[in-house]
């Protein structure tokens, strides 16, 4: 179930911020082609070892959430952003933004990923479902239901 749940947050995790990561990169940070696909190699590589932790993250931090809608986007987003932006802003500084660049990218991608945040949850919970996996962020049971 371990290496089940690893694969599957590692699936999700490099698909889906492979693309947005390229798409703020090159269109919001300013990036050069081969500085975008430096950032994606290293992001690729980095996304294996920080995958799984941040899925038990945000099933951690999606037990605060409620039932509703505006709570789960609250709370996925919340989840996202306190994790993966400053994982981020390392991965391009060291791929060479750097001053206003690597401001504008920080920032673009704090913004990309509060809108991103139930999106990528939603994702993160059908390629678990893939893998035969329940869905993260499950309240647990109380003893009174």
């Amino acid at each position: 179930m371990r290496r089940t749940a690893f694969m599957a947050d590692t699936t999700a995790l490099i698909l889906f911020f492979t693309t947005t990561g390229m798409i703020n990169e090159r269109w919001i940070a300013g990036m050069a082609w081969d500085q975008v696909l430096h950032a994606r190699l290293i992001g690729a590589v980095l996304m294996v070892p920080v995958a799984r932790p941040y899925g038990l993250w945000r099933d951690w931090v999606m037990q605060r959430a409620g039932s509703g809608r505006v709570s789960k986007l609250l709370w996925d987003s919340v989840a996202l952003v306190s994790f993966q932006v400053p994982i981020y802003a390392a991965i391009i500084a060291f791929s060479g933004a750097s001053g206003s660049g690597l401001v504008r990218g920080t920032l673009g991608a704090a913004l990309m990923m509060l809108c991103l945040g139930r999106p990528y949850g939603a994702f993160l919970n059908w390629v678990r479902g893939v893998f035969g996996l329940p869905p993260g962020g499950e309240k647990p049971m109380s003893l009174d239901s």
